[in-house]
């Protein structure tokens, strides 16, 4: 159960931590070399395809992972501003941290971009930049009821489905094709190109439901439900998230595209997110299932940073790090060189996982 003199959720924290740890896998190559050394039509291929977006029309794991990342902010945002509602002082500090906040995003989004490429550019595809728009949304909606909340997220998918099926810009009137859609012509009027894998900036306005749905979901969980009324609250809610999202896609009306996050997505990514936020909480907070949590939670409580860290510098550096001494100890043994491939993504990963557990034992958390 939660304890009640904190406002701690655990299962918030196991949510957020294994999050992290896979997308901090993501940047040893651990999916990659799955992939790259399992036979075609096998169980390990099979899964390590998983760990890989769909190309376009279709819902892999790995599509899951952002909605999760911008939902759990949302979930956070709850159990950080709850004691700052009443005191105006406290709301309006609360509100200059926040807009101070996005705004870092925004552009540590782009200093990522001018990372991968080598060279500076103008980017808006990293999720930080379109965090920092999904969180100002929910932010200033926070004080608002729930049921208002809930009519703008989908008031936001609505005017998304409008965008993309009824402006019909010339050349760009096709909402559900790469490259000529809605969300590609905004990238030519914001940055003066397109994504090569069809991604789009304006991503930003139906996923500001995922961190809408987050604080809503945090709400309900700091209420005064029973545990029991929670759950089936989420579970419901989760349950008709699948049902409409998979139905739109199923029927032809909205096809699930990750990739220009189509409302169908959004729809049932955000199905997802309530299920495995209500399983969590039921396993860890109601059951009192702690083994693992620490494991994983330690990797969340400098999230931001363990996110830019191995996306620079553990990309670049500590990935060959190990992968110099795992390769050369493996030699000895006459290991094969796809042991050495995994054995280098392990002990990098370890790396990684250790460095959050020295931030969290000297206690310092890095906050933006």
């Amino acid at each position: 159960m939660i304890n009640k003199t904190s406002t701690r959720l655990l299962s918030l924290d196991l949510f957020r931590g294994l999050t992290m740890f896979l997308l901090v896998a993501e940047t040893t190559e651990f999916y990659h070399l799955l992939q790259e050394h399992t036979r075609e039509g096998s169980p390990g291929h099979a899964i390590a395809t998983q760990f890989h977006h769909h190309p376009w029309n279709g819902l892999r794991f790995w599509d899951l992972v952002q909605p999760f990342f911008m939902f759990i902010v949302g979930v956070a945002m709850v159990f950080s501003l709850q004691n700052r509602i009443q005191n105006p002082g406290d709301w309006s500090s609360a509100t200059r941290h926040m807009i101070r906040r996005c705004i870092i995003l925004f552009f540590l989004g782009v200093f990522l971009h001018c990372v991968y490429s080598h060279q500076l550019v103008w980017e808006l595809w990293n999720v930080l930049t379109q965090l920092a728009f999904t969180i100002l949304i929910a932010f200033f909606l926070f004080k608002q009821p729930l049921r208002i909340q809930i009519i703008v997220s989908f008031g936001l998918l609505v005017l998304t489905e409008i965008f993309y099926r009824f402006l019909n810009i010339d050349g760009f009137e096709q909402p559900f094709v790469q490259g000529k859609n809605f969300g590609s012509w905004m990238d030519l009027v914001t940055m003066g190109k397109l994504n090569n894998g069809g991604w789009v900036f304006i991503n930003w306005l139906p996923t500001a439901a995922h961190t809408i749905w987050g604080v809503v979901a945090g709400k309900v969980l700091i209420g005064k439900r029973t545990e029991q009324d929670k759950i089936k609250l989420l579970v419901i809610a989760g349950l008709t998230g699948l049902l409409l999202g998979y139905g739109l896609d199923w029927l032809g009306i909205t096809p699930i595209i990750k990739r220009i996050a189509t409302t169908s997505f959004v729809i049932v990514t955000g199905g997802w997110c309530l299920l495995v936020l209500a399983l969590f909480y039921w396993w860890v907070d109601v059951k009192g299932n702690r083994r693992g949590v620490f494991f994983f939670s330690v990797v969340g409580m400098n999230s931001i940073f363990i996110y830019l860290f191995t996306q620079t510098i553990g990309y670049q550096w500590i990935n060959d790090f190990a992968a110099i001494f795992s390769h050369g100890v493996l030699s000895w043994f006459q290991a094969s060189e796809v042991a050495k491939l995994f054995t280098a993504s392990l002990a990098a990963l370890a790396i990684d996982w250790y460095l959050c557990y020295w931030l969290y034992k000297h206690k310092v958390f890095i906050r933006v």
